[in-house]
């Protein structure tokens, strides 16, 4: 028995992340299918859920939550004004409220939602494969028990971290949350460069998708630094010294760390905007 048995989580927006979360509760079986319901305004995705997780779904909110232990919130960060007002009056005052709205603040949820039970959470596009990162913090009012729940929740999509300035999950953001869109322009790259030499799409992505999976393997799995594997491998007047030279030479190291700066950043902007 886990602290999720004989609870009722409700999820606000049954999109893919909503989906991610679902299908890693029932599949660690920490949860029962009838325990979960599903809220969302298309007709096709609560079909979805009810026959694919047999679940319950909704497109009522009020209904969603009203009786719901936890409720996740996984809409659009603009949808948050108009769907915290079909919220009000019908959330339980004990319910956690677990968001993993892009740039919402814990201030901008607790002001629209009326609550005090707020955990803030930024998950990334691998929890779609329960091989996602998430940090996230939660508000004084969140006893822990709830913690613990959230863990729970959460560990359901990966890993999870939980942190203790709410300003990590903006940088979470930047570098968790954004990261696999770096990461896909990479191997996007380095297939494209594959076929240029001659292999068909299908090997080159093969060897690619295997080079990148096989070299964070070794990572975990060795504990050694990077720089240090990567040494390893980079032989003097060899092969990979002349590829790292030129990848040098482009300041890979430095636009990779802009374009993260810069996604934390906007995702500060975002926050802004929203509590405006």
């Amino acid at each position: 028995m886990t602290s999720l048995h004989g609870n009722t989580i409700a999820f606000i927006g049954s999109g893919a992340m909503g989906e991610a979360m679902i299908k890693g509760l029932l599949t660690r079986e920490l949860i029962a299918a009838d325990h979960i319901i599903g809220s969302d305004p298309v007709a096709a995705r609560r079909d979805f859920i009810a026959n694919t997780y047999h679940v319950q779904a909704t497109d009522d909110n009020a209904r969603a939550v009203h009786q719901a232990d936890i409720v996740v919130m996984s809409i659009k960060p603009q949808a948050l004004t108009a769907v915290a007002a079909t919220l009000q009056g019908y959330l339980q005052p004990t319910a956690l409220i677990l968001s993993i709205m892009a740039g919402v603040s814990l201030k901008t949820l607790q002001n629209a939602l009326g609550h005090e039970r707020i955990v803030r959470a930024m998950p990334n596009t691998p929890a779609q494969v329960n091989m996602g990162v998430t940090a996230w913090i939660a508000t004084p009012g969140v006893d822990a028990q709830q913690r613990e729940q959230t863990a729970l929740l959460l560990g359901a999509l990966g890993e999870q971290i939980p942190v203790d300035k709410e300003d990590f999950i903006d940088m979470q953001t930047g570098l968790g949350g954004s990261g696999p869109g770096f990461v896909f322009l990479i191997i996007e790259a380095m297939i494209d460069a594959g076929v240029q030499m001659g292999f068909s799409r299908p090997d080159a992505q093969k060897i690619v998708l295997q080079t990148i999976a096989g070299s964070v393997a070794l990572v975990k799995e060795t504990g050694k630094h990077p720089a240090e594997l990567r040494n390893l491998v980079t032989s003097a007047g060899g092969t990979t010294a002349a590829g790292i030279y030129e990848l040098e030479k482009g300041g890979i190291r430095t636009t990779l760390t802009n374009a993260i700066l810069a996604a934390y950043r906007r995702s500060q902007e975002l926050g802004r905007l929203t509590e405006k």
